[in-house]
């Protein structure tokens, strides 16, 4: 895993990608080197300018790419169904489930969750629980989930899921990014219980510059704090490309193993890909069985063939 880069990315021609939030980021360039290397990607992103934006970007980068734009609003299960009854391809060998928000303020998405957890959480559940056939009939599928180190700060209130008890930005990010690590961990229990050869894994970016940090501050007013976070971009973070590392080699590289996180190293921060440190919490088998029961409620989504 030492050094590893782009250039170590296997072939990936005869392979279908869906990125979620392709359009910005450590997704574009998930989506940007899955096509260099032949994959066909899709694009899944709730913005149409954006994601068409997107398309043309890589396949001006990239003539002869197989690209296609299509929307996706993670914080809207009526389009989460929509974009999964609309998948018309006969194989899904990675799912990329990278989209998120972070540090919003308090909001809902359109049906009640809390934004963060609804986005980041609920609606990848939901799209991978509609795409599980697709996964499940294509032979070496992986889906591989981006949480942060960020996770760290809290552990879920499984009582208050949706933080109408009390809301703080930070910690509500931080519960959705353990319910990914979670949700992977449930994930691939389920699967190796079931004779599945699917791998799900998980990856975080480190610190890598992207909009991510200063779309809370912009849609509050916060000037100061969208100064400080860019300013902290600037001079701290490692570049999206060297962002999507981690994610790209959990959706290529060899020998990955079910339930997995691969983060920057040699500290977290940023570096080449390497195993990552993650807390307790996010390997709890009670936890993750509450987690995956409250999902498939909320969510109405169950993963037919895959028992506790």
């Amino acid at each position: 895993m030492a050094g590893w880069h782009t250039r170590d990315i296997a072939d990936q021609r005869g392979r279908t990608a869906v990125v979620t939030g392709a359009n910005s980021g450590i997704g574009l360039i998930t989506a940007r080197e899955l096509a260099r290397k032949g994959a066909r990607v899709v694009l899944a992103c709730r913005s149409e300018e954006r994601g068409s934006r997107a398309e043309a970007l890589i396949k001006g980068a990239l003539p002869g790419s197989d690209v296609e734009f299509r929307r996706l609003d993670l914080g809207d299960l009526a389009s989460v169904r929509e974009f999964a009854a609309g998948y018309r391809d006969e194989r899904l060998d990675l799912l990329i489930n990278n989209a998120g928000v972070m540090a919003l303020p308090q909001g809902r998405t359109a049906d009640g969750f809390e934004t963060q957890f609804g986005v980041n959480h609920l609606g990848h559940f939901a799209l991978t629980g509609l795409l599980l056939p697709k996964l499940l009939g294509t032979p070496g599928a992986r889906v591989v989930s981006v949480s942060s180190l960020v996770h760290a700060a809290a552990d879920l209130d499984m009582g208050d899921l949706n933080s109408e008890h009390q809301y703080r930005r930070w910690i509500a990010y931080a519960r959705s990014k353990t319910a990914n690590l979670l949700f992977v961990h449930e994930l691939a229990r389920r699967l190796r219980a079931a004779g599945s050869g699917v791998v799900a894994a998980a990856a975080h970016p480190g610190y890598a510059s992207t909009n991510l940090q200063t779309a809370g501050p912009r849609m509050e007013g916060r000037k100061s704090a969208e100064r400080v976070m860019a300013l902290g971009n600037r001079l701290l973070a490692q570049s999206a490309t060297a962002g999507a590392l981690p994610t790209l080699y959990a959706a290529t590289a060899p020998g990955v193993r079910p339930d997995s996180f691969t983060g920057p190293g040699p500290f977290g921060w940023r570096g080449a890909p390497r195993p990552s440190w993650r807390a307790g919490w996010t390997r709890d088998d009670v936890a993750g069985e509450r987690l995956w029961v409250a999902s498939e409620q909320l969510t109405g989504v169950v993963y037919e063939g895959l028992a506790p």
